[in-house]
Formats: C-alpha cells, structure tokens, sequence
C-alpha cells in the first residue's frame, strides 16, 4: 500500500507516513524509500508479465531531469496505441545511452519496431542503425498537420513531469531508475495497459464504473504483492 501510494500519487515519503500513522503502522520516511526501492521494482516486473503487447511503431525522446544541479536525462518511447514501451534515465545523453536504452526495450518487449521516430537529436542516428538496423527511422519533431511527429511521446512526459515534482529531484540514477520503472508500471495498470482479467478473473471491463475500475487495480496489486520477496 505504502509503495502504491510513493509511486502512483503524488505524495512525498513524510506525507506517506503520515498516512501509514493514521492506520497504526509506524514507520520512518526512509523505511518508506527502502520498500519503494525494494518492492517497487519487483511490482513493475510482474506487471511487465501481464502487460498488453507493444506495437512495432515506436516514438522516442528524453525528457530532462534534475539533481541538484546535475541534469539527466529520462528515454522513454511509446507506440502507436500510446502504450509506454520503456524507461531508463542516464547521466547523460549520447549515442551510449540511446544504444543501452534500445537493447533494454528490445529484450524486455521481444518485439522489433519496424518505425522508429526520433527528433533530430544526432545520436539517434548511429544508435537506430547500430541496434535497429532494420527499423525505419523517421526524424522528426516539429509540430505537423501531416507525416509523423514526437508529439504523442511529449505529451506522455506529462504525468512523469508531473510526479518529479514531487519528489524534489533523484538523488541518484541507479534510485531513480527503481523508481521510474515503479511510476510507469502504476500508471501503465490505471491506464488500461495491463491484462486485469489474468490478476482478478471476475472483472468484467466492459460493465465496470470507475469506481470498480479502481477496486480491481487494488486488487490486482495485492495478488502481486503476494509475491514480492525481501531484499537480500
């Protein structure tokens, strides 16, 4: 509950627990950080497993991130259905990082685009063609009546932006990477993009209401988290 509620609202870890105190659990800010980073992206794999299949048009872009006064940079990539593909943030943004953050979409999706669309970023460039080679790779990014654009992906960045806000900044990339993963499998489930019917079997989409809606994603999660493990 503790984690669902760091990674899907946009609350800091005082305000969670204080939330917690309310229900008679005591715990600390940290101890809340230490489940998130633990059990957080042991949620987001196993959501990952009932996800719907991603598309084979893939829109790629970053988003800039801050710590401190260290920018990172956030590779996120959607397909055509606005699902979001993947996620991974970097301490900087070259050719490196767009190749690592490829192969990572490529071997958790099994799926290879037949698109990809970039904006006019350099790197994109050697990197679609070193880990893609296949893909068309279209760049673009300009706001167009017609023809691709990065559009769809920018206006993704939202609720990410959005929830960083929260967060005061990433302490660290290989923490923030946890995290992220964490956010986007949440917001991916509220979104529709994960198989309920495999978690909850009595759920009926095409009948429920909102509030039913949300009742089941509570549900599916505690059947997951059923499974989560302790850190070694």
């Amino acid at each position: 509950m503790a984690v669902r509620w760091y990674c899907s609202l946009p609350l800091s870890a005082a305000q969670v627990v204080r939330l917690l105190a309310e229900r008679h659990i005591d715990v600390t800010a940290r101890t809340v950080l230490n489940w998130v980073q633990t059990f957080g992206p042991q949620l987001a794999a196993a959501l990952h497993t009932h996800r719907r299949r991603v598309g084979q048009k893939w829109t790629v872009d970053e988003v800039f991130c801050f710590r401190g006064g260290q920018k990172l940079y956030l590779y996120r990539a959607d397909d055509e259905h606005g699902q979001v593909i993947d996620v991974l943030l970097r301490d900087k943004r070259d050719r490196a990082s767009a190749e690592a953050f490829f192969r990572q979409a490529l071997a958790r999706t099994e799926v290879t685009p037949k698109a990809v669309i970039t904006d006019h970023h350099q790197p994109y460039v050697k990197a679609v063609a070193t880990v893609i080679p296949l893909a068309h790779h279209v760049r673009t990014g300009l706001p167009r009546r017609r023809g691709y654009t990065t559009q769809p992906v920018e206006r993704s960045h939202v609720p990410t932006r959005d929830r960083l806000r929260g967060t005061r900044g990433l302490r660290a990339v290989h923490t923030g990477q946890k995290f992220l993963e964490s956010f986007e499998a949440l917001h991916a489930l509220r979104r529709g993009r994960v198989k309920l019917r495999l978690l909850v079997p009595t759920y009926r989409p095409t009948h429920a209401s909102e509030h039913e809606k949300v009742r089941t994603v509570i549900a599916a999660l505690a059947v997951l988290g059923t499974q989560l493990k302790k850190a070694a």
